[in-house]
């Protein structure tokens, strides 16, 4: 064989060899923001998005953000970010992604993250005007295999409103020692909300105790009156003064709004038991 051939040879074998060079696939890299550095800025809302997660990595910024919310496992993990102009609620969903994702939503930096929420699938916070949130999106089951298809969805939503009073006066059954209390409540923004009453009296050196709750319907934004009766746990009221104690509650998805009061009432006895 002559050196000629040989030398031809060589170069035709060393062109495949690069020509396999150049059609191999690259190596799969991880997401632009898989890291809190490189977190993909929102910039308006409505927003939505369709990523590759499978390659997307873990670390030390992940495992900051997620001490306080206590997931299973933070494991390819994505970044974003979104600073609001005006105070609004937001709702971050990834319920719609290939595998099961959860969000942490924190305010700060690695080593010093504050917890605003935490949850699988979806959730709503309420978010400041000009404060920068932080949005961590995971796969939320240890092990592999880890990511899929995200798909996330961030929009504005209301959140819950919620307003109670208490009336300045109560009765009192005298036999029974079961007080009435009363007031009005306000909510929109939420199927459902719930007033949580508690009533307490002294007598003497003890303290009479009693609460009950109610479903506060409909929440329509209009004022509405509420009425419940207690009973003492520990013994009966009687006429004269009671403080109450009136905790409403209202939320959506897993974000809610709460309202207080707390007032003395004056009590007239009622006629029937």
């Amino acid at each position: 064989m002559s050196r000629s051939f040989d030398r031809l040879l060589g170069a035709v074998a060393g062109s495949v060899v690069i020509a396999l060079l150049l059609v191999a696939p690259a190596a799969a890299a991880p997401p632009a923001n898989d890291t809190y550095g490189g977190a993909a800025a929102i910039s308006a809302l409505p927003y939505s998005a369709t990523l590759d997660t499978t390659q997307a990595t873990a670390d030390a910024a992940d495992t900051s953000a997620n001490a306080d919310c206590g997931a299973p496992a933070p494991e390819a993990s994505v970044w974003y970010s979104f600073t609001p102009t005006a105070a609004t609620g937001v709702s971050v969903d990834v319920s719609g992604s290939s595998y099961s994702a959860g969000v942490i939503v924190v305010t700060g930096s690695p080593g010093n993250f504050q917890l605003v929420n935490c949850n699988e699938g979806s959730l709503v916070f309420s978010a400041k005007a000009g404060v920068t949130y932080y949005l961590l999106v995971f796969d939320d089951t240890p092990g592999p295999p880890n990511g899929g298809t995200l798909q996330i969805s961030v929009s504005e939503v209301q959140l819950p409103e919620v307003t109670v009073t208490v009336n300045p006066t109560g009765g009192v059954t005298p036999k029974a020692g079961v007080i009435t209390a009363s007031g009005t409540f306000t909510c929109m923004n939420t199927n459902s909300a719930f007033i949580f009453v508690t009533v307490t009296q002294s007598a003497g050196r003890f303290t009479i105790s009693g609460s009950t709750n109610l479903d506060a319907d409909p929440c329509d934004g209009q004022p509405h009156p509420w009425s419940a009766n207690v009973t003492g746990d520990n013994g009966r009221f009687a006429g004269g003064k009671a403080s109450v104690d009136a905790f409403m509650l209202a939320c959506i998805t897993n974000t809610c709004s709460t309202d207080e009061v707390i007032q003395t009432i004056h009590l007239r006895a009622k006629q029937n038991d």
